[in-house]
């Protein structure tokens, strides 16, 4: 779209070069033909080093805009943003694209359906009611259970496991909300990126990127009924156990070990080699490596262990 399509669809005031935009994405990641936004104060540091060539601000915020990108000035920049990204969101479905493609030796059911564009390896085996979606990509020697779906765009590596009923590349759980609190939704235009020898437990749930990618490491195992959020990336070799759940952006170092019903809120990072025990809650960043937690607020398991013990002697 031309800037000044999008400036007159948000209600900004624009004057400036009128650029073709291609896409939307972070204030780090972003370029010159791409727009960016910032709706949260501990942002602004970044917006000076973007490369994006336009970005949606507030009124605060549009002095820290480099000069040669241009700022679109709204009140709510992050309602503005949610507005704009249904513009830049993919078909659900592409009919103008190719045929999809199937690898030697490789069995499909009858029952399973590969949309056009999609790309299937050489010696899987896509089981009963499977949908992979436009685009996507499936490694070699890959195996689908029964009613697995895997979005448009996703991509999932070699030596992968998906068991029944996973879903892979489901939006995030993205709105924006307004002073009257109406919500509206973020189109999620990422994907999600597994690589290598991951095994995918029954139900389990993995959310597409807003921009760019939620990232599956190589060689994770991830149990039945695991939420893995938008734009989070999971280190290799980690080990996501049973009704664990991550908010979104969630980022964890490889051999991280997550119990039973635990799980982190968004935008923290957690050093590698940590583990974290059954219903644990992560509220805040780790940087320490190779130690066990419990609880919430979380804490050193021993620690945990002896304020369990003192609470159960007061109930005597």
């Amino acid at each position: 779209m031309k800037l000044s399509e999008i400036a007159n669809i948000i209600g900004a005031k624009f004057d400036g070069v009128d650029i073709e935009i291609e896409s939307m994405n972070t204030l780090k990641d972003a370029g010159a033909s791409e727009l960016s936004f910032v709706a949260n104060s501990k942002y602004v540091k970044d917006v000076s080093l973007s490369n994006a060539g336009a970005i949606i601000v507030d009124a605060k915020t549009m002095e820290f805009v480099p000069e040669a990108c241009v700022a679109l000035v709204v009140e709510n920049p992050y309602w503005e943003m949610a507005e704009v990204s249904k513009y830049f969101a993919p078909p659900i479905e592409d009919k103008t694209l190719p045929s999809s493609k199937i690898g030697a030796n490789t069995t499909v059911s009858p029952k399973a359906e590969i949309a056009n564009g999609a790309i299937v390896g050489e010696n899987c085996m896509i089981m009963a009611h499977v949908y992979i979606g436009a685009n996507s990509v499936i490694g070699d020697n890959t195996i689908i259970y029964p009613n697995v779906t895997v979005y448009r765009d996703c991509i999932v590596g070699n030596n992968c496991v998906l068991h029944a009923g996973a879903v892979v590349g489901s939006d995030g759980f993205g709105f924006a909300t307004n002073k009257l609190g109406e919500h509206k939704k973020i189109y999620q235009n990422g994907n999600v990126v597994l690589e290598d020898d991951v095994d995918v437990g029954a139900n389990t749930t993995l959310d597409r990127a807003v921009f760019g990618s939620t990232l599956i490491k190589k060689g994770v195992r991830i149990d039945n009924l695991v939420q893995v959020g938008h734009n989070c990336e999971i280190g290799e070799y980690s080990v996501l156990v049973s009704q664990s759940g991550f908010a979104g952006s969630t980022k964890m170092g490889r051999n991280t070990v997550f119990g039973a019903q635990s799980g982190a809120s968004g935008h923290i990072e957690i050093a590698p080699f940590n583990t974290f025990a059954a219903r644990t809650g992560v509220t805040k960043s780790v940087k320490e490596t190779g130690l066990t937690f419990a609880g919430f607020p979380f804490m050193d398991h021993k620690s945990w262990l002896k304020l369990q013990g003192r609470l159960a002697r007061l109930l005597k």
